[in-house]
C-alpha cells in the first residue's frame, strides 16, 4: 500500500495530518485515541505490511 492510499484511508477514519516530520515522514493525529504517529512518505514505494498494521 502506498502512502497516498493510506493517507486517504486515515482521513476517512477521521485522522488529521499535523505536519511534516524529519526526512520523508509525516506526523498524523488520531482524535479518537488522542495518539500521534509518524508515517513514512515513500511516494513511489509501498509501505511494509507491518507499518500499515501498526498505523491502523
Amino acid at each position: 500500500m502506498r502512502y497516498q492510499h493510506l493517507a486517504r484511508r486515515l482521513r476517512d477514519l477521521g485522522c488529521d495530518e499535523m505536519h511534516a516530520g524529519k526526512g520523508s515522514h509525516r506526523i498524523w493525529y488520531n482524535p479518537l485515541t488522542e495518539k500521534v504517529t509518524s508515517i513514512p512518505d515513500w511516494s513511489a514505494r509501498d509501505l511494509t505490511l507491518g507499518t500499515v498494521r501498526a498505523v491502523i
